[in-house]
């Protein structure tokens, strides 16, 4: 039943997959099992965010509270578009995959949203964003890759 922690964590905007693949690895849960339910959760708010913003728009920019709150999430995400204006869609699935704040698959979603791109390719992409991105934090969280024989000098 742990992995449905994992699941709803993943699904939330803020901790996305790069808070549910740690809290996965403090649980012990496997990692291929983390990786994947952490990406399935990931991903399952995301149609409904690019769809249901173009109906929800209108009523957001209507109610005080939210739309603050709304243009405050634009404004940051707005910042970081010239990668997608750049490369395009694959610009989305980079934009999605670099699991820092202000990146990943909400603000994704919103910003293909706000760029008025298209619906399927942008699910396409930032699908694919989401598969690189949990692939990067479970090797940071699991250690499969062994960064230590990097030499930096």
């Amino acid at each position: 039943m742990e992995w449905v922690n994992v699941l709803l964590i993943s699904m939330l905007p803020f901790s996305e997959l790069r808070g549910a693949i740690p809290y996965a690895a403090l649980l012990k849960i496997n990692p291929l099992e983390a990786y994947l339910t952490a990406v399935i959760g990931n991903f399952i708010p995301i149609p409904a965010i690019i769809f249901v913003l173009y109906k929800a728009e209108p009523l957001i920019l209507r109610i005080p509270l939210v739309n603050s709150a709304y243009l405050f999430f634009v404004r940051r995400v707005m910042k970081k578009r010239e990668v997608v204006e750049k490369y395009g869609y694959l610009g989305l699935a980079l934009f999605v995959a670099i699991p820092l704040p202000v990146t990943g698959a909400w603000s994704g979603s919103l910003l293909a949203f706000l760029m008025r791109l298209d619906k399927l390719r942008s699910l396409i992409f930032i699908f694919l964003g989401i598969l690189i991105s949990g692939f990067i934090v479970l090797s940071l969280t699991y250690g499969i890759l062994n960064f230590s024989s990097i030499n930096f000098k």
